[in-house]
């Protein structure tokens, strides 16, 4: 059973294989969708402002040609001109403008849709998929990836779509003007564009690298500032620091490869477009001086070669700019492919309503864990609960007990056997109402950075104040919360850190007790109370417990004496059941954590 489980587990964010294009790019076609109607509006930008662009080189033919020829005769003629040419130029910036302002509207549009999707999307996964993926990392794609995605939709991807329009159309007008120019058009082209396909496939996988760098980097600052009380206590500051000074520096050199590959092939576009402008420069002139070309068509030539060269120069730039986004691109769509292995059920059973508890029954139940697929966490685990009954699960580190709170929770699913609350399976519950069912109390007390009232309504969230004040007094927090700056509506602080362990620990009680759910979940809840709010808090939750059905996990055994049940668990197995007093009796391990409880 666990070898064929191992098998077909995959491990979160495995690489797909990398194309050897432009192609991931595509994964933004889904987000582009919906704004249709803009972008089309801003290509019309676009297309306006890459014409008024290649109308200039006629504007100045026309100029030479017609007006400089008969400026004595008509210095009207002459203004007409230089009017035309400014309203050319009014007509250029106006358009670009448009074009900006819709092109980096969509950028931003995209970018947030992009980090929405993203971030809804990992809060969907199981517990399973941060076994292995640093939270540090996701935030690096959130923010440092989509950065990237930004600047090829807001930027680059406009301007590669205007210079090629400019490079199409000049390279037409060349023909239109001077078909024997066209050959230098093409070379210009083929010496350009195709050597930048080639490097920028180079340029695209140290683009990947570099970001995977700076989301090692990223990872590592997330997991040590989470941890800074216990960094600061061994006075590891130096070596942390040090640590991801290393992680920078192979970031930073990655980088430099990068851009080392870019700079040679800036050089070379360069090189060849300003050879290539000279020597259609060259030949036109020749041409005037043996009275083949007019100046005018001369200027209108130059000035086309100057726009083709530029585009083509442009284009390779960007180019880069798009190799790099799509590694990025390519790492946010691999978060967006990840799926849950617990998913929602196309068609849920409904959950019965239920007046007290509700009916709990674990059969036969085989788990392991994703990254333990050697080791049953629960092995062949059987254990019926009946509505409005308290059961204790008791033993030793690793034997199994909050595994059985996230099986109820649905964060993992078994691989054998059944579990059922309230007479429904929970795979074919939904997944929002199975949750719903069921307050938690965890071991270790989350609190957001919010209000103290916030904090505890993120239980219910349509809660009324007089509900959440009940809530508090009884986990025993109103004392305190009272006392606080500005009582209820003080900031608690990024993980509560203004408050105790204690503090912490009773407002994540009224966060459950506010919930009011009728299957309740206390991992530890009372492990950070010293011994006289444990009691106090005792009292509380055992007045939240009536009528409700509650699974207890406590190591501190005097906290279960009066649990209608108590479980004994060792190595994923029940290994015995009864009273305090039984289990007392009977000897055992129970008996054997007793006496070595009660005895200190």
């Amino acid at each position: 059973m666990s070898a064929e489980y191992a098998a077909s587990t995959a491990l979160p964010l495995q690489p797909r294989p990398r194309s050897r294009s432009m192609r991931s790019l595509s994964g933004l076609l889904p987000f582009l969708r919906p704004y249709r109607g803009r972008i089309v509006v801003a290509l019309t930008f676009l297309i306006l402002a890459a014409g008024s662009t290649l109308a200039f080189p006629l504007a100045l033919r026309w100029l030479i040609d017609a007006g400089l020829a008969h400026a004595q005769a008509s210095r009207a003629a002459l203004a007409w001109h230089f009017a035309g040419l400014f309203a050319l130029a009014v007509a250029l910036g106006v358009f670009s403008a448009a074009r900006f302002y819709m092109v980096s509207w969509l950028g931003e549009r995209v970018t947030a849709d992009v980090r929405s999707a993203v971030y809804a999307h990992v809060l969907r996964q199981s517990p399973q998929f941060f076994e292995h993926t640093q939270t540090g990392e996701v935030i690096s794609r959130l923010t440092t990836d989509t950065t990237l995605v930004q600047t090829v939709v807001g930027t680059s991807f406009s301007m590669g779509l205007r210079n090629g329009v400019v490079l199409a159309g000049g390279m037409t007008m060349l023909i239109v003007t001077n078909p024997g120019l066209m050959l230098g058009g093409l070379v210009v082209i083929a010496v350009v564009v195709a050597p930048a396909v080639l490097i920028g496939r180079r340029v695209r996988g140290l683009s990947r690298a570099s970001q995977d760098r700076i989301a090692d980097a990223s990872a590592l600052a997330a997991e040590v500032l989470a941890a800074m009380p216990v960094v600061q206590s061994y006075a590891r500051e130096s070596d942390e620091a040090q640590r991801f000074r290393a992680s920078a520096q192979t970031a930073f050199h990655t980088a430099v490869r990068r851009n080392k590959v870019r700079a040679l092939l800036t050089a070379f576009i360069i090189v060849a477009l300003f050879g290539a402008l000279l020597y259609g420069l060259y030949l036109g002139t020749v041409a005037v001086m043996q009275g083949r070309m007019s100046a005018g068509v001369l200027g209108q030539t130059v000035l086309y070669i100057a726009l083709v060269a530029g585009s083509a120069a442009a284009l390779a730039e960007v180019f880069g700019d798009l190799l790099r986004a799509a590694g990025a691109t390519e790492r946010l769509m691999e978060l967006l492919a990840e799926q849950s292995p617990v998913r929602n059920p196309a068609d849920p059973v409904a959950l019965p309503a239920v007046r007290g508890g509700s009916a709990v029954v674990l059969d036969d139940v085989r788990f392991f864990y994703p990254s333990r697929p050697d080791k049953p966490a629960l092995d062949g685990f059987s254990l019926t609960i009946a509505p409005g009954e308290t059961v204790a699960l008791v033993g030793p580190s690793g034997a199994g007990k909050t595994t059985v709170l996230q099986l109820l929770l649905r964060f993992y699913d078994a691989q054998q056997g059944s579990i059922r609350i309230d007479g429904v399976d929970v795979q074919q519950a939904d997944l929002s109402a199975l949750r719903r069912r069921i307050g938690l109390v965890p071991q270790d007390a989350v609190i957001f950075s919010a209000s103290a009232m916030d904090n505890i309504r993120y239980g219910r969230p349509d809660a009324s104040d007089a509900e959440v004040y009940a809530a508090a007094r009884a986990a025993q927090a109103d004392g305190f919360l009272r006392e606080l700056p500005q009582g209820y509506a003080t900031y608690l602080g990024e993980r509560g850190v203004r408050l105790s362990g204690g503090q912490r620990q009773r407002i994540s009680i009224a966060r459950a007790i506010l919930k009011n759910a009728p299957l309740l979940l206390l991992d530890e809840a009372t492990s950070a109370l010293d011994a006289a709010s444990e009691r106090d808090v005792q009292i509380a939750l055992e007045h939240a417990m009536q009528d409700r059905t509650t699974l207890v996990i406590a190591h501190r055994l005097a906290t279960v004496q009066r649990a209608d049940r108590i479980v004994v668990m060792d190595q994923g197995r029940i290994i015995d059941i009864g009273t305090h007093a039984e289990l007392i009796a009977r000897g055992g391990l129970y008996a054997s954590l007793a006496a070595l409880q009660f005895m200190q």
